[in-house]
């Protein structure tokens, strides 16, 4: 933590924010079809019940497999994001090789488990078919202010996994205060997270783009100081095409154009989907 503090202010400018969101939600008043499509094109096309089948998940990947069939002339969602156990599946009925399989692994959603456990999990994921991995920081340790044990963690992970990309949920609906928010995003980002990622969705509030807007922030600060460009995936909750586009609109007034593509920008939703297809055909859409 203290090569955090010397390399970094954790301060957070809460009027700032404030002006910002507020600039980029009178922005998305004027939507462009472009970014309706970049939005749709930075899915994480998510499934994480407990009562996931082979079949339900098999059915979704044929369905994204088959989408430029029906919609050529858009693109494809960015990843489906399911269990480890169904990630062979998904590897399976998956055609579309531009479309990458995400695995939450490390004991998600809580992450209460043991650090060996959560690196297992993780590799088996990977053995499975994973082309990314999903994790939760270990939130009560954070809550303590242990940090070199976050950081080691999320390192550790990082190191077992190699080359795969890892996303860190900083679950920040758990995280009350916008300093902890920005204290969680550059502890991750500084142990080799690729991404950072609001919510699980699970437990506490999903996505705020005052959040979004914080993390922005450190990515900004993290890539001054390293020159490393990390992601950033809001994730739960985002159900509207107005919602994606506020937080594409604080992506591109924090961090500029450069993020705005699915290699630095995710979207973690289930229902947005159709959502925005009706938005950007004018048909009302359920495809998926």
């Amino acid at each position: 933590m203290k090569k955090i503090t010397q390399k970094y202010s954790l301060a957070v400018d809460a009027k700032q924010i404030s002006a910002k969101i507020e600039a980029a939600k009178q922005s998305a008043k004027n939507i462009n079809p472009e970014a309706l499509k970049q939005c749709f094109n930075s899915i994480d096309l998510t499934t994480l019940n407990a009562a996931d089948t082979i079949s339900q998940v098999k059915k979704m990947a044929e369905k994204v497999s088959n989408f430029s069939n029906v919609y050529r002339d858009l693109p494809n969602v960015s990843a489906i994001c399911v269990y480890p156990a169904l990630v062979n599946t998904v590897r399976k009925y998956l055609t579309d090789k531009k479309v990458n399989i995400a695995s939450v692994a490390a004991g998600f959603p809580a992450s209460q488990t043991f650090v060996d456990v959560k690196i297992k999990e993780s590799i088996l994921a990977i053995e499975n078919g994973a082309d990314e991995i999903d994790i939760v920081i270990s939130i009560g340790r954070f809550l303590e202010q242990d940090y070199d044990f976050v950081y080691e963690e999320i390192e550790q992970i990082k190191k077992a996994i190699g080359n795969i990309r890892l996303k860190v949920i900083l679950e920040t609906g758990a995280l009350k205060d916008l300093q902890l928010i920005r204290t969680a995003a550059l502890l991750a980002m500084e142990a080799g997270a690729d991404f950072i990622k609001t919510s699980t969705g699970k437990f506490y509030d999903a996505a705020t783009p005052e959040a979004v807007c914080v993390m922005c922030e450190a990515i900004g600060d993290y890539k001054e100081q390293s020159g490393r460009l990390v992601g950033i995936k809001p994730s739960g909750g985002i159900s509207t095409a107005a919602e994606a586009i506020v937080y594409y609109n604080i992506l591109k007034l924090t961090l500029g154009e450069s993020w705005l593509n699915s290699k630095l920008f995710r979207i973690g939703a289930s229902r947005l989907a159709n959502n925005l297809l009706t938005e950007i055909v004018g048909l009302e859409a359920a495809y998926f």
